[in-house]
């Protein structure tokens, strides 16, 4: 294998990838997701709340 042919299919492979991450954060599954990160800098004016957090045995954060 010369080294263009390596070139050549380490472009696909980072196409294909492009593509995937782009299919990934355009996908309507991920929208609500988004949406929500979009408003956390916000979070901490008044009036807005922010999603509550829980640590991983049930209680919530100190």
């Amino acid at each position: 294998m010369d080294s263009g042919t390596l070139q050549g299919l380490s472009t696909v492979v980072a196409f294909i990838a492009f593509i995937g991450v782009t299919a990934w954060a355009y996908s309507k599954r991920n929208k609500q997701a988004f949406d929500e990160a979009a408003q956390l800098p916000f979070a901490d004016e008044p009036g807005m709340q922010a999603p509550a957090q829980q640590t991983t045995d049930g209680r919530e954060p100190l």
